[in-house]
């Protein structure tokens, strides 16, 4: 059962010895990086200030978020919980 899957190993190995070169220098994909990343630092820092615009406003007391005591169903039904 081997014997088979062995051959078509050997096959593919003898087959796959080509060496494809880079369309560019190693090094360049790391520049390329880098800048992008840098770029997306620069936006992100130009953004950063964009909360202080405007005066803040005051949120209702309920600081975990939870729903309301009231909630109001289709049938017009109310559960209190």
């Amino acid at each position: 059962m081997l014997t088979p899957l062995l051959g078509v190993v050997q096959i593919s190995a003898q087959t796959v010895e080509h060496h494809v070169e880079l369309p560019m220098p190693a090094w360049l994909y790391g520049v390329g990086i880098m800048a992008g990343l840098l770029l997306l630092m620069l936006v992100t820092v130009a953004f950063t200030n964009l909360g202080n615009r405007h005066e803040a406003v005051d949120e209702h007391l309920d600081p975990h978020k939870s729903f309301p005591d009231e909630q109001h169903h289709d049938g017009g039904e109310q559960y209190n919980y």
